[in-house]
């Protein structure tokens, strides 16, 4: 049975399908809804963001300007679960992204993980990694779904 799902969610396209997919599932099995969003910290190539860029309009913090993007994206999933009547909560981290998916979905004990993918290619994967690749490899028992664009 299902009963706590885990969407790892980075606002593209392919994560918004796996959002409308896990919502869907929640709805028949009554399930509840986990939007993880990971700031990807060995991605801040610099350290702010200059202030046209902004939400703001002000120079700020790239983690910050990533964090804020985080919280929009997860605010439209949680009034997607809202209307459908679906128990649902946030979590947004720092870290290495298949690191911190894997640790919050034992943490909460999910049944299951959903993810998108992007469909990049086999040598585009393993040139530049992918974190859907990633978790499915780690040494985890949680069943992870794959969904496309």
């Amino acid at each position: 049975m299902i009963s706590n799902i885990l969407v790892a969610t980075d606002g593209s396209k392919t994560a918004k399908n796996s959002v409308r997919y896990a919502i869907d599932l929640a709805k028949q099995t009554g399930a509840a809804v986990i939007f993880l969003s990971v700031i990807d910290k060995s991605l801040f190539v610099m350290q702010s963001v200059p202030a046209v860029a902004s939400p703001t309009h002000l120079k700020e913090p790239i983690e910050d300007f990533l964090r804020q993007a985080a919280e929009a994206y997860i605010a439209e999933a949680e009034a997607l679960c809202r209307k459908g009547g679906v128990e649902s909560r946030n979590v947004i981290r720092s870290g290495h992204p298949v690191e911190e998916i894997v640790k919050e979905a034992e943490k909460s004990k999910v049944d299951l993980i959903i993810m998108g993918a992007h469909g990049t290619g086999i040598l585009k994967t393993s040139l530049m990694g992918s974190v859907t690749f990633g978790v499915m490899q780690k040494d985890s028992k949680i069943p992870v779904l794959v969904t496309r664009k």
